[in-house]
């Protein structure tokens, strides 16, 4: 007999006293906030874990009863209340304190645009790093009180929940979202209509939906195409992030770069700062461009200069393959209304995204750089590995001295946390939560009893271990493992004293992040993975892209090594990697494993959340360990030279890193004093705290942003909004001229220098500039000046000296002779060069042009 099954949910009534935690589940700021997801925790335990802590499908499911149960229980009340206050006073507060010396909270207006976002696990519009470093922005710029809107699209299936089956296959499922149980609501207008707008397809336009949600004090707006307006391929646009073809990615572009600025404008809002997290979303340029150009009747050059000069531009991308790419025959296909409207042909519109070294595709990334003057890496190392990259943007200027620098990222403090932590803090360091930027405030950790500590740091991996082993049992029983099999594969985790030594690697599986690099030392693990006096465990979780097969392969191959008889519970492989399961990881292990190929990690923040929780790093030095390690917060893997074979330095870095382990962290760890703790293992997770709290939070990498990126591009828009943007103008027609004149440009000495000076003694100098049509108004002329340690040593220069043009040459008309007294300020050998670039008290960075000459 068949029958169907309905289903239907019976929705409680809130009672009037507790009608806020509706307020409180619309409200983005739950996902930092575990004060307020205590709520709901409290309500009902398992029906919040059953619910994915997703607070407004908790408050359509919980029981009435449990709630009039909570209204009449006089300690929830208590907590409710409480958590009230906090939250309004949340709200009526900011710490504007810090932004107040660069930003005007009522004038200007930050718009933060990026293809995902990760504020938390109930709110599935991320896929990884780049979207969790979004929300963590975000976060952060709410706390700070920061005047700032983010705009991203909401996805109907969002990111791929993963299973690995019992071969070790990833397996990927897409599951549509009800946008009913997000916390976001359709932006209307004064008469209570949808406010949308629309983008150009090839051949059609499509209507996009607008949606809102809270976050704090900040707003973010997500764009939606699955409107019955729309066919059912546009529809689709907006389903999957990262997902589709080539052609569903250019759409998701258009309809994130240039359906975000038309939506803006929907809603009334002016930013002064445009800040495009990854290149994504660069199409925004052209897009603002092209209102300039139409509506202000400027020439595509200087709206260009105007566009950039207040627009911030990160890249997160270490290597040239992970930037969005399109042909020119798409480009075309898309863009060929759009180019005609910008006043540009096709080929010179093309070259928008080109740069000499590759004019065949258009590259999103160099749309970006082109269309921004305030550009950035995600950490000291990255910055210089982006600058090397993209140098051919600036062809004639040195890599270290082009427009890119570097921010490095940092991680919300609330967010990641361990609870435990967070009470403890508020107990000791009462305010800690205001003093993230005070580095002398975090050596206060130092009184917390090293006992108690310890304590709390193995109720961590307790708590951890409990969650590993439920999610094992769940994995290995749906792929029809014995239970006998599934208890050999928890045994190890299941140790009630928590007292093995716990390893964790979790991360996205790309290939240069080399998961499998511990296996190169296979026996030597064996060994140290099976010393039951001093027991190691290992455990792995990540997903790789659906299109990404080598990454894929890694996670079959580590699911092979946990199966094999010496591994077997000393490994372990989770699936279903997400926030949640990433929270746990970086609070509960002893160990974060970090394993990338130098200089791939842009910046590696997982190890920042698991620093900032007392857990030490064993990285390779990249990305952001490259600035934390100090020699007592953790412990480094020295990266050989990037020359060197692939797989010697495979070999060569697995070998490190199982002596580090073996020689190292494991003695280390199992070092116990007469209390059975390790009082040295304390003390280096005490200084991985101190050291990673103050200096790798979101709130200092945010007001990284506010000081060096937000405040001068906001300074230099007005600039150039001013006076109908005419220093836009007049800047586009100089580099116009420079561009003109440039590659005539030459220098020569006109009297051969002396090659020794007694010291004390000046140099002079006298270079012919040939100018080509130029004045000495528009260069400048340096001689710079290095400190020879060896004959060969580098040329690393530590003065610069400004020439001076001093007369126009009378026979060799249009040059000048531009003048230097030299008095080196050191004795011994020194090595000088003399050079001159285009410059112009318009530019946002003196090297923007990418012009240079030297002698």
């Amino acid at each position: 007999m068949s029958s169907t099954t309905f289903s239907l949910e019976v929705r409680p009534n809130i009672p009037q006293r507790l009608e806020r935690l509706h307020e409180l589940a619309d409200d983005l700021l739950y996902s930092w906030d575990r004060q307020v997801r205590g709520l709901f925790y409290r309500l009902d335990q398992e029906l919040w874990e059953a619910c994915g802590h997703n607070p407004k499908v908790f408050l359509r499911r919980v029981s009435q009863e449990t709630l009039e149960q909570a209204e009449g229980d006089r300690i929830f009340m208590e907590d409710y209340n409480r958590v009230l206050s906090v939250y309004d006073t949340y709200h009526q507060e900011g710490m504007r304190s810090h932004i107040e010396p660069y930003l005007d909270p009522k004038k200007d207006l930050v718009a933060y645009f990026c293809a995902e976002f990760g504020f938390h696990e109930s709110f599935p519009i991320y896929s990884g790093g780049l979207g969790i470093l979004a929300g963590d922005h975000c976060k952060a710029a709410s706390d700070l009180g920061i005047p700032f809107v983010a705009m991203g699209l909401l996805y109907r299936q969002g990111y791929f929940t993963q299973t690995i089956d019992n071969h070790g296959h990833q397996i990927a499922h897409y599951a549509p979202t009800d946008f009913g149980t997000l916390p976001v609501h359709l932006c209307r207008n004064e008469s209570g209509e949808e406010r949308r707008v629309t983008v150009g397809m090839p051949g059609r336009e499509i209507q996009l939906r607008l949606w809102h949600a809270k976050a704090g004090h900040i707003t973010l707006y997500l764009l939606d195409s699955d409107l019955p307006e729309n066919s059912e391929a546009d529809r689709a646009i907006t389903y999957q992030l990262y997902g589709g073809d080539s052609h569903t990615r250019i759409q998701q572009e258009i309809v994130l770069g240039i359906g975000g600025v038309r939506a803006l404008r929907v809603l009334g809002l002016q930013p002064t700062i445009w800040h495009i997290n990854e290149g994504h979303s660069a199409f925004q340029i052209l897009e603002r461009s092209r209102e300039l150009v139409v509506e202000e009747e400027l020439t595509f050059e200087a709206a260009l200069e105007a566009v950039a000069a207040g627009t911030v531009f990160t890249t997160h991308t270490p290597v040239p393959a992970g930037h969005d790419m399109f042909d020119a025959g798409m480009m075309e296909e898309y863009f060929s209304g759009f180019h005609e409207e910008l006043g540009k042909d096709f080929q010179e519109f093309f070259e928008l995204g080109t740069t000499g070294e590759n004019g065949e595709v258009f590259n999103m990334t160099t749309l970006a750089l082109h269309g921004s003057r305030f550009n950035n890496g995600v950490s000291r190392i990255h910055g210089g590995v982006a600058a090397e990259m993209e140098a051919t943007l600036w062809p004639e200027v040195p890599p270290e001295e082009n427009p890119i620098r570097y921010v490095t990222n940092g991680v919300h403090v609330p967010t990641f946390l361990a609870r435990e932590w967070g009470n403890l803090f508020d107990m000791r360091l009462r305010e800690w939560r205001n003093e993230l930027l005070n580095e002398d405030f975090w050596e206060a950790i130092d009184q917390i009893p090293d006992h108690r500590y310890w304590s709390l740091r193995q109720s961590l991996k307790t708590e951890l271990l409990e969650d590993v082993v439920e999610r094992a049992e769940n994995q290995y029983r749906r792929n029809g493992y014995s239970e006998a099999m599934i208890k050999r594969i928890t045994h190890y985790a299941r140790q009630s004293e928590a007292d093995t030594l716990v390893i964790g690697f979790a991360r996205r599986f790309a290939t240069y992040k080399r998961a499998t690099l511990i296996f190169s030392e296979l026996e030597r693990l064996k060994e140290l993975m099976n010393d039951t006096d001093r027991p190691v465990m290992l455990i792995f979780a990540g997903k790789a892209h659906p299109s990404d097969k080598p990454g894929q392969e890694l996670i079959r191959r580590i699911h092979e090594y946990a199966l094999q008889p010496e591994f077997v519970g000393r490994i372990l492989l989770l699936e279903g990697y997400d926030m949640a399961l990433a929270r746990k990881l970086v609070t509960g292990v002893d160990v974060w494993l970090n394993t990338p190929e130098y200089p791939m990690e842009a910046s590696g923040t997982s190890g920042q959340k698991a620093g900032v929780n007392g857990v030490l790093n064993l990285s390779v030095l990249d990305g952001w360990w490259g600035e934390g390690y100090d020699g007592n917060n953790g412990w480094a893997i020295v990266p050989h030279d990037p020359g060197f074979d692939p797989h010697y330095r495979d070999s060569e870095e697995a070998r490190d890193l199982v002596d580090i382990l073996a020689r190292e962290v494991v003695p280390l760890y199992y070092q116990r004093n007469n209390h059975g703790y390790s009082a040295a293992w304390v003390q280096r997770s005490k200084a991985a705290m101190k050291s990673t709290i103050p200096r790798f939070n979101a709130q200092r990498m945010v007001m990284d942003y506010v000081r060096d990126f937000y405040s001068p591009a906001r300074d230099q828009d007005a600039r150039f909004r001013a006076r109908k943007h005419a220093a836009a103008t007049e800047l586009a027609e100089w580099k116009g001229r420079i561009r003109e004149s440039w590659d005539g440009v030459e220098l020569e000495m006109v009297e051969e220098p002396p090659r020794a000076l007694p010291h004390g003694d000046s140099l002079q100098l006298r270079v012919r500039a040939r100018l080509n049509g130029l004045t000495p108004d528009d260069v400048t002329m340096e001689c710079l000046v290095a400190p020879a340690r060896r004959e060969d040593s580098p040329f690393k220069p530590e003065d610069r000296f400004q020439l001076t043009p001093e007369e126009e040459d009378e026979d060799d008309s249009g040059s000048w002779i531009f003048t230097l007294d030299l008095c080196p300020r050191l004795a011994g050998l020194q090595h000088y060069r003399v050079r001159m670039y285009p410059s112009h008290p318009r530019t946002s960075h003196p090297f923007e042009t990418g012009r240079m000459v030297w002698l």
